[in-house]
């Protein structure tokens, strides 16, 4: 654990200043590619500015014999777009896997100009941060880059959920968390029958209308991912940096991944991963403030002032 006093120096000679705030710049929707796949790498130079934030993926979905051209791939594409407003993200593979060493090693020489967030899966504790940003240092002061590349931490594990204050306040590099469903359930051993979904069996049922236990009640469906979601969210606020939303894997149901994404918004979250196109709409939805909410939110801090005092509203 680094003292406050070296909390911010950089960890290699010629690294760029680490960031005392981490920019707030749109990031309503992480849309997930496949850099190996050339149909879908085709289609990224018509997203830029559509979407918020594009990421190609090295990690899970990327199988073993394409892990080589995905990353070669993230790099073309990289060095032939030009991303204007949108951000370029990766995730790249484990910490422990056979791939990850090269990940790193690869892209931030050849596009690291580019690369604003580097997406860590399954992060543990505090010690897998500081590994990749003692790395980080030493490549962008080789490459010579002058702006630092930020870290987004993936929550896979109980571990992880249960480090997760620590792990958001391990380096200033930390960009923000997202919720890792799929392997965080089975690390678990929750039970859900679809991912970032919940499950029909995790409910409340009415009470009973004047001591009837044998009569009809209504039941209603309950969120399996709201306590972790609401302590990612208080981790990350606490330390200046975004939780996110991870994936809703059932692509044809966009009214469920339309609730789900909005349950997260309501308790924090700042955007969501996308897996298909047809999600981005719904995200950008979402994750943007509406016409009315913009409007109220500027008569409040007109009749704010200074903001010494009370004022009431209507």
């Amino acid at each position: 654990m680094r003292s406050a006093k070296d909390f911010f120096r950089p960890l290699a000679v010629g690294a760029p200043e680490p960031l005392r705030e981490i920019p707030a710049r749109p990031s309503r929707a992480i849309h997930f590619f496949d850099p190996s796949n050339e149909k879908m790498a085709s289609k990224i130079p018509g997203m830029v500015g559509k979407v918020d934030v594009l990421l190609g993926n090295l990690e899970d979905a990327i199988k073993a014999d394409n892990k080589v051209a995905a990353r070669e791939g993230l790099v073309k594409i990289a060095q032939d777009t030009d991303f204007g407003p949108t951000q370029l993200w990766t995730r790249v593979n484990a910490l422990d896997s056979p791939w990850f060493l090269d990940d790193i090693t690869t892209l931030v020489p050849a596009i690291g100009d580019k690369l604003d967030v580097v997406m860590i899966p399954k992060v543990q504790g505090a010690e897998d941060i500081h590994f990749v940003d003692r790395i980080l240092a030493q490549l962008e002061a080789k490459a010579g880059l002058t702006k630092p590349i930020l870290v987004h931490a993936i929550l896979e594990t109980a571990r992880g959920v249960a480090n997760v204050e620590e792990i958001c306040g391990a380096s200033p590099r930390m960009q923000g968390l997202s919720l890792g469903p799929a392997d965080l359930a089975a690390d678990r051993r929750m039970k859900t029958t679809r991912v970032g979904g919940g499950h029909p069996g995790y409910l409340v049922r009415q009470d009973p209308v004047d001591g009837n236990i044998e009569g009809d009640r209504p039941i209603f469906q309950q969120d399996l991912w709201h306590y972790t979601i609401s302590r990612m969210v208080d981790a990350c606020a606490m330390h200046g940096i975004y939780p996110y939303y991870g994936p809703f894997g059932d692509i044809a149901d966009v009214v469920a991944c339309e609730d789900q994404f909005r349950n997260a918004f309501l308790l924090g979250c700042v955007g969501t991963w996308s897996l298909h196109p047809k999600q981005i709409a719904i995200a950008n939805r979402v994750f943007s403030p509406s016409v009315e909410d913009v409007k109220h939110a500027r008569r409040v801090v007109a009749a704010m002032g200074d903001g010494t005092g009370a004022v009431m509203l209507d």
